[in-house]
């Protein structure tokens, strides 16, 4: 997780995984041979738009293992994690300048369905 997310520090990043635990936050991971080598944060929630749906908020291969099939196991088991929960919709949101990543999620048949905007509050 530490390579997606570079502004967490170990200390801040179990901290927060825990107060997002009490949200509904959860994590799934895929592990060979007691290495790590891909991670998921994800969520099962529910809004007007789209109902019941499962929204991914993390989702990284370890660097050094990409393209060997692990992103694509991880998120096959997203995806049947969401269909065992009822949902309606898997989403997430990935930085426009992840070119690798949008890729990988039109290969994984998603589609760009909206614009994401937001604006820093201080």
């Amino acid at each position: 997780m530490s390579q997606l997310r570079l502004h967490l520090q170990k200390t801040e990043f179990v901290e927060q995984v825990r107060h997002q635990m009490k949200e509904g936050y959860k994590l799934a991971f895929l592990q060979i041979q007691e290495q790590v080598l891909a991670v998921a944060g994800f969520r099962v929630s529910t809004c007007l738009a789209s109902g019941k749906f499962l929204y991914i908020d993390d989702l990284v291969v370890d660097e050094l293992n990409q393209s060997q099939g692990y992103g694509q196991n991880l998120f096959q088991w997203l995806i049947e994690y969401a269909q065992n929960h009822q949902c309606q919709h898997l989403s997430l949101d990935s930085g426009v300048q992840r070119f690798t990543d949008h890729r990988f999620y039109l290969m994984q048949r998603m589609n760009i369905t909206s614009h994401h905007f937001s604006i820093e509050l201080s």
